[in-house]
């Protein structure tokens, strides 16, 4: 599988060199930045975006963020965000069967291994990542009453990214890179 275009024979050398730095810390090749190289305003921007990815926050730790990563790319369909962001998702805390709750192999309401605040945190991703995006007063009220305003401007900004790339990526025919193809990531249920 192919992206929809190829990436150009001549990347600015600004480009050129956070792409160096991109794949070297991945240790992929990155298409989505050599294709962005086509419009280095938009390559410019998308970096600072992807530099300025948010942290633990709060109530609002690397475990939930990864959740919130893994449930938006899975939410977008996008092979590529899937499978970036459940590549080590052991590391970030994340059982099997959570990842198949994610997938929509379970109601993650009956996860017992997330937390409520984690499930709250889920229902917003989901709520973000939807067309068209609808976020409930109800859910509203029990998100102000969990969360800070910062803890939530960081959920939302999380979902948000995720959302970008996976237009972007799949906008753009971009297929999965392969972050985790050493991974055991547990098998779709039938």
């Amino acid at each position: 599988m192919h992206a929809f275009i190829a990436p150009p024979a001549r990347i600015p050398w600004y480009l050129r060199i956070g792409i160096w730095f991109s794949e070297r810390l991945t240790g992929k090749v990155l298409l989505p930045a050599r294709l962005l190289a086509w419009y280095p305003r938009a390559a410019l921007g998308s970096g600072v975006l992807e530099a300025l990815i948010t942290h633990r926050e709060g109530r609002v730790d690397e475990r939930m963020l990864k959740l919130v990563r893994v449930q938006t790319s899975f939410v977008i369909s996008c092979p590529f965000c899937i499978d970036m962001n459940s590549a080590e998702y052991r590391k970030a805390g994340l059982q099997p069967e959570e990842l198949e709750a994610l997938r929509g192999g379970a109601d993650v309401d009956a996860v017992d291994s997330f937390s409520p605040a984690e499930r709250l945190a889920l229902r917003y991703c989901k709520a973000l990542s939807r067309s068209p995006i609808s976020v409930p007063p109800e859910l509203v009220a029990e998100l102000k009453a969990h969360f800070t305003e910062r803890e939530l401007v960081v959920l939302a900004s999380t979902a948000a990214q995720v959302n970008y790339w996976g237009r972007l990526i799949q906008g753009l025919g971009i297929p999965p890179a392969g972050f985790s193809e050493h991974c055991e990531l547990p098998s779709r249920a039938a």
